[in-house]
């Protein structure tokens, strides 16, 4: 695939992702008018990241991982009977195995949460609340995992609206729980659900035009779906680590100050939102191409793809790292602070989506970085990277968070989201090793001029958006009508200043597109 049309596909992806991040700001927003950060938003909370683990190891983890690259090569060397028969038998068999899993997790909702959060479970209605509406998230798991092997079918043959317009309906929906019960997080649990059921339907009608509507059939000895199951196991390993440090964190949140698990969801949220709309629209789009490449064996326009990919994403994520620093305090005073959401809630949400900025950026290095070992059906070299990475980060967690209770800090949960931001960050960088290592990364000519010009850019945003920012005590004390209009505002003023100043240094898009 052409650099333009990578760019066209990003473009695409981007614009979906950014009205589902939208959609979701407008959810959160209304979450936070309606049950601020309190023990009943941290219950629903704690209810929703668990399958959303699980999504994470199974759709977004190992499953897209190691099925896009096999896909790619039976697409690319047999014939549409051979592409249907390979699509039917994994979603046979991954619904037949999440199907377990889901009847597992319902009947023993009440001993997950024990495992989660035990600060919750301690307390019995909380317990029974969260047990209760756990039944109702987790079936998402497996609702959500079959729709992503649907949206990998579809990004495999350019379809990439589809898949990242999906999203969209669980913002929806959960959007619409609250105008049914502003008073009971219930409703958003069952919201859920039925998220997770019109996601799967939506796609296969499009599914259907490619004439792979799926017919699942179990297919546990087919050579095809072992291949797969083979290249998932070390992705499988490094996302369960991965997870094991994410319940850490939420252990450990629960035993913190009550809302300590909300005021990490609403800073990760606006962290993600760049994420969603960047980096992950780059690496959705570069994993076909680069799979593609690798079975041509083309080497070269294997480095351009993932070249292209880097600049894309350091000369958009660079400013976006520095806008969640600077513009922290504006973020959540404009988006969150209503209702429920009180000037306590804001000081700790804005310090964490500080802490939380620099992960950002690791992440967005690491999932630009991974397709380039997953498309060459290479899975434990990233897995041992990240498990290194994660192994780090649960200790720094433990360390910081213990140091913070020690010392007495107003604000503990930081920690968590400091010590995310440094695993992140040393993961990127063993991958980024390792692809120049092998020489399968061979970065083109004229990075030190294109550094150069985001650098002095940089330098000149900041400076425009730290004057407009102001004090924090600028924004709490004034209604919604003034903060919005001035925050956007903040935003144009910072993005024209650093896009010009791109354009004054000499930069063009010929830059932005490399070698590709």
């Amino acid at each position: 695939m052409s650099s333009s049309r990578l760019l066209k596909s990003t473009g695409v992806v981007g614009l979906m992702t950014l009205l589902s991040r939208v959609l979701g700001f407008v959810r959160d927003i209304l979450f936070a008018a309606a049950f601020g950060a309190g023990a009943a938003m941290d219950v629903f909370l704690l209810a929703l990241k668990i399958p959303n683990f699980g999504r994470r190891v199974f759709a977004e983890g190992a499953l897209s991982q190691a099925f896009v690259p096999v896909f790619t090569e039976v697409k690319a060397n047999g014939s549409h009977q051979d592409v249907r028969s390979l699509f039917d038998v994994v979603a046979g068999t991954l619904g037949g195995v999440l199907s377990l899993v889901t009847l597992v997790g319902c009947l023993g909702a009440p001993l997950l949460i024990w495992v989660f959060a035990p600060g919750i479970a301690t307390d019995a209605s909380r317990h029974a609340l969260a047990s209760e509406l756990l039944r109702w998230t987790f079936p998402y798991l497996m609702l959500i995992s079959l729709t992503a092997l649907g949206g990998a079918v579809l990004n495999s043959y350019g379809r990439f609206a589809v898949p990242a317009f999906t999203p969209v309906i669980l913002n929806l929906c959960l959007i619409a729980t609250v105008f049914i019960d502003a008073d009971s997080v219930r409703v958003l649990a069952i919201g859920v659900f039925a998220a997770g059921v019109l996601q799967l339907l939506f796609q296969l009608p499009w599914l259907a035009r490619l004439d792979l509507f799926p017919r699942p059939r179990w297919g546990g000895g087919d050579p095809r779906v072992r291949r797969i199951v083979a290249l998932m196991g070390p992705i499988v390993f490094g996302s369960s680590v991965a997870q094991i440090s994410l319940l850490l964190d939420t252990v450990i949140a629960s035993l913190l100050f009550a809302g300590s698990i909300s005021w990490l969801y609403y800073a990760d949220r606006l962290m993600e939102f760049p994420l969603g709309i960047f980096s992950i629209a780059v690496a959705t789009v570069i994993l076909p191409s680069l799979a593609a490449q690798h079975v041509s064996q083309s080497a070269e326009r294997f480095s351009a793809t993932l070249d292209w990919a880097l600049r894309v994403l350091l000369v958009l994520g660079l400013p976006a790292t520095a806008g969640l620093i600077l513009l922290a305090g504006p973020l959540v005073s404009t988006l969150f602070q209503h209702g429920e959401f009180g000037l306590r809630d804001l000081d700790m949400t804005r310090w964490a989506l500080m802490a939380y900025a620099f992960a950002f950026l690791g992440i967005s290095l690491v999932k630009v970085l991974v397709p380039a070992f997953y498309a060459r059906q290479l899975t434990s070299i990233p897995v041992r990277y990240g498990v290194i990475s994660l192994v780090v980060g649960m200790a720094t967690s433990l360390a910081l968070v213990g140091l913070g209770l020690y010392l007495d800090w107003p604000a503990p949960h930081i920690a968590l989201a400091c010590a995310t931001s440094a695993s992140s960050l040393l993961n990127a960088g063993l991958l980024y090793r390792r692809l120049r290592r092998d020489q399968v990364y061979r970065p083109s000519s004229g990075w030190g001029p294109y550094l150069g010009r985001i650098g002095i850019a940089l330098v000149v945003m900041s400076g425009v958006t730290w004057w407009l920012a102001g004090s924090i005590e600028s924004w709490s004390g004034v209604p919604l009508s003034e903060r919005a209009p001035r925050l956007a505002l903040t935003l144009a003023a910072a993005a024209a200043s650093y896009f010009a100043v791109l354009f004054a240094a000499g930069m063009r898009l010929s830059h932005v597109r490399g070698a590709a």
